[in-house]
């Protein structure tokens, strides 16, 4: 079985994300998404309520999951039997990152390869960060996220 790992904040889960979950099932037989938890982040959104969230999209999906881990990815991979990391690339900013971390993670597991996917052109200005920034000031991010997002906290 050819099981991907892809790992992430996901605060919030993004149509980007999304998109890589969807053509990484065509390259692997099961992809876990893996919500981590980011010491140097404050959650906007409560993993719980992501979890549910992104497990709602996918229901009918048997070779989609999403679990919350701590602790350092590499490892994780190990513990559900993963030797692929999926990752996605919006830009060379990106791949800078994700080259170093995935240096990184194969240090730490050897038997991990990690596998990008550039995203596709129409999503490569979706970020996180910027969802929660409108989001937060009540704009309307509908476009970017593949669910209703609650209200912004007053």
């Amino acid at each position: 079985m050819r099981i991907a790992l892809f790992p992430g904040s996901f605060d919030p889960f993004t149509n980007g994300h999304l998109d890589v979950v969807r053509r990484g099932t065509a390259l692997f037989d099961e992809v876990i998404i893996a919500i981590g938890n980011n010491s140097s982040k404050q959650r906007y959104l409560p993993v719980e309520q992501m979890i549910s969230l992104i497990e709602e999209i996918f229901r009918d999906e048997p070779r989609v999951s999403v679990q919350a881990y701590k602790g350092l990815t590499a490892d994780f991979a190990r513990e559900v039997g993963a030797r692929f990391l999926l990752r996605g690339l919006r830009n060379t900013t990106d791949f800078e990152y994700e080259n170093t971390i995935a240096q990184a993670n194969r240090h730490v597991n050897p038997a991990l390869e990690t596998v990008f996917l550039i995203t596709s052109p129409p999503l490569a200005a979706i970020s996180s960060t910027i969802i929660r920034e409108i989001h937060r000031f009540g704009g309307n991010v509908d476009d970017f996220v593949p669910f209703p997002l609650p209200p912004a906290a007053g």
